[in-house]
């Protein structure tokens, strides 16, 4: 089990890539979906970082105050508030509202110092100098303030680790890190491409805009346009066939505005999915947020795709996928060229994991 969570020990061959491979054009990826069990086995412990876990500590908070007295947070359920519902309660509630808040802060923080400290014991994560941290959770003032405080607990206890959080928005990270799945010929003649981000409540598509005149290293890639479908609201949910079906439209759509605006749109779709992904494409493991039956072997969705998308303004298309921790880290590549060895850990449904080493050498300029 330990050696299937490592990253996949194929090679890029030509321009064939293989699905899941170490070894990107920008990075080696050492590890990747990795699954700590909790020492009492209860569950995985990134489950203790994850969305639904900082909601259990605000709810933990407020539950010991109703014991005594009022909510400060009010009638609304924990599960229902948003980022920004804690960030405004932090910033602008009452003390003892900014209190409870603060609250889970410090404990969600606390938890996150926990489990990078256990992926640090891990072979693949040896001598990591930075961890990025994505996800939702990091697009807010609650999300920030945990990673920095997390960031500051290591610190303090001699780790000479920074966690900081991801650059991108998260809903773009995962589509502007495929640029860095293509292989190197795709840029030659082609300015954008496509992108696929997978997860266990959305599925989002983009094009990517490459920016190289502005760029050649790919620091101003961008989301030209994007499309999101929420498959966690549907009543009944989709099955799986369903769900590619309604994937490939809006592929299908995208890619015709694209062509429609003049974009010189690369034949290439790179895909970020959870779960333990095969040279083949294959899902063999991680899939159960997702809709359907994805961890069949009489699926392979990067084919499904080929299939349903079979050329982009008339080149056969070809399709790269890995897993979506990976290619949301990726679109820090650019920016950790400082380092030699780095990580990201994706806080959302569960808690995403990937760990790379970068191919150069460190540079001199920091973040």
């Amino acid at each position: 089990m330990a050696a299937r969570q490592d990253a996949a020990r194929q090679d890029v061959v030509g321009s064939d890539f293989p699905h899941a491979a170490a070894r990107l054009p920008a990075v080696v990826v050492d590890s990747y979906n990795v699954e700590l069990r909790q020492a009492d086995d209860e569950g995985f412990i990134g489950d203790r970082v994850s969305k639904g876990a900082f909601r259990d500590l605000i709810e933990d908070w407020r539950e010991r105050l109703r014991r005594i007295g009022e909510d400060p947070l009010g009638l609304e359920p924990s599960r229902t508030m948003t980022k920004k519902t804690f960030d405004r309660f932090l910033l602008e509630g009452p003390p003892e509202a900014a209190g409870v808040v603060q609250g889970a802060v410090e404990d969600f923080a606390q938890e996150l110092a926990t489990v990078v400290r256990r992926f640090l014991r891990q072979k693949g994560w040896r001598d990591t100098e930075r961890i990025v941290v994505g996800g939702g959770l990091s697009d807010s003032r609650v999300g920030r303030l945990a990673i920095g405080r997390a960031s500051v607990l290591l610190k303090a206890a001699g780790l000479d680790l920074a966690l900081v959080p991801i650059r991108h928005h998260h809903d773009e990270g995962g589509l502007i890190g495929a640029v860095h799945l293509a292989p190197s010929w795709i840029f030659s003649g082609y300015d954008s491409l496509v992108a696929v981000d997978i997860g266990g409540t959305n599925i989002r598509v983009g094009i990517v805009a490459t920016n190289l005149r502005k760029a050649p290293d790919l620091s101003r890639a961008a989301v030209w346009r994007s499309a999101l479908w929420r498959h966690r609201d549907e009543d009944p949910p989709p099955g799986r066939d369903a769900a590619v079906a309604r994937l490939t439209a809006m592929l299908e759509d995208l890619i015709a505005r694209a062509l429609k605006s003049g974009l010189a749109l690369a034949p290439f779709i790179g895909v970020g999915c959870p779960g333990l992904i095969e040279p083949d494409g294959q899902i063999s493991r991680g899939g159960q947020n997702l809709p359907g039956n994805w961890e069949s072997s009489r699926f392979n969705l990067p084919q499904a795709l080929r299939a349903g998308v079979p050329a982009i303004d008339g080149h056969p298309v070809m399709v790269v996928m890995h897993n979506d921790a990976v290619v949301q880290g990726l679109s820090e590549v650019p920016f950790l060229r400082d380092v030699r060895r780095w990580g990201v850990l994706t806080i959302g449904t569960g808690l995403g994991n990937a760990r790379f080493s970068n191919r150069a050498e460190p540079a001199g300029h920091g973040r």
